[in-house]
């Protein structure tokens, strides 16, 4: 039952486990000391229903967001939780990006057979992921892997690897939705961004609303207020800038991360204050792994500002003055091959 403190804030989400864990975790600290609960409804996307074919052939970009923003539009539910990754970079009028939760580990995980690590695997072993940017980046460290597409939830993932009928080497998750949803225990290798750079946006949370829930004061608006963190909206917004501006979407081989990182001494204020810099890196990359343009970027900035996320931000900028490098040394160029742009 509703407590007197109102109706049940409605959160769409996904049936998947980590859907439903991801949501169910943004929603709790969204009602705490609210007197509010929250209802989980579930959305079926297409693709949810079509897990065999690869995702750049059955949408791609936004294949598991449209469904559940169409709930959104139609007061099916107050507010939806997305995998940051999965969201398309285009803004639509009538939903806002409320709330980017702190960050989970952005990292990408090898989980494999007996423990082993990726140097340690051996010559052509099977190694599965369902990501271009995982498959090109593996092949890049090790071109002797025998890199196999899948596609499943997490477990069904993880027993490709692990499991009593394993017919692989390893897979490749996101760290942040095994330790999600308690799997952190399979990891045999949290991969190093000088390896494996992750996917924009990777480990964050994205909660979208109707403009008009903000506009109109709702009474959760000052609760998204509250757990938004603007260390990883920043973060954020450089790395979709990037991948909006390379004109690339969430299958593609692109790799970017930013993070907040101290100013140089040397860059110090006459006053001696250090600032924060916003510090973003990014590769695109041939499926092959054979060939990579990569580079970074940084920029001074004031997480107070109320501007993080608009178009005009330092953080957009900054992610569409590295696209634009990477774009002048032939990126372009590797997305086209890859049928990515």
């Amino acid at each position: 039952m509703t407590p007197a403190g109102g109706a049940a804030l409605r959160i769409g989400t996904r049936a998947s486990d980590l859907a439903l864990t991801q949501s169910g975790q943004v929603g709790e600290a969204l009602v705490a000391g609210t007197g509010h609960e929250v209802e989980l409804v579930h959305v079926s996307t297409h693709g949810d229903r079509d897990r065999i074919s690869p995702l750049a052939q059955i949408g791609g970009t936004g294949v598991f967001v449209a469904a559940v923003r169409q709930a959104l539009l139609d007061d099916d539910v107050d507010l939806i939780v997305h995998s940051c990754k999965d969201l398309p970079t285009a803004p639509l009028p009538d939903i806002a990006l409320a709330c980017f939760p702190p960050r989970e580990d952005p990292r990408d995980a090898l989980c494999a057979r007996d423990g082993l690590t990726l140097a340690a695997l051996p010559a052509g072993a099977r190694v599965g992921t369902g990501s271009p940017r995982r498959a090109a980046q593996l092949l890049r460290a090790r071109p002797d892997l025998d890199v196999v597409g899948i596609r499943g939830n997490v477990e069904t993932r993880l027993g490709r690897a692990l499991g009593e009928h394993a017919d692989l080497d390893a897979v490749v998750l996101a760290a942040s939705g095994l330790r999600r949803v308690g799997r952190e225990g399979a990891i045999s290798e949290l991969l190093p961004l000088e390896v494996m750079l992750p996917a924009p946006a990777q480990g964050a949370l994205a909660v979208e609303t109707t403009a008009d829930a903000l506009a109109l004061g709702s009474w959760f608006a000052p609760r998204l207020a509250a757990v938004d963190h603007p260390a990883t909206r920043a973060a954020v917004t450089a790395e979709r800038s990037l991948l909006r501006s390379l004109e690339a979407g969430c299958s593609s081989p692109v790799a970017a991360f930013a993070e907040i990182v101290p100013e140089d001494a040397e860059d110090a204020s006459a006053d001696g204050d250090a600032g924060t810099v916003l510090h973003l890196r990014a590769l695109a990359i041939r499926p092959d792994g054979a060939r990579a343009v990569e580079g970074s970027a940084r920029v001074a900035i004031d997480l107070a500002e109320d501007t993080l996320s608009g178009a005009t931000s330092l953080p957009s900028e900054l992610g569409a003055e590295l696209a634009e490098d990477l774009l002048s040394r032939g990126a372009g160029e590797i997305l086209a091959e890859a049928g990515s742009r």
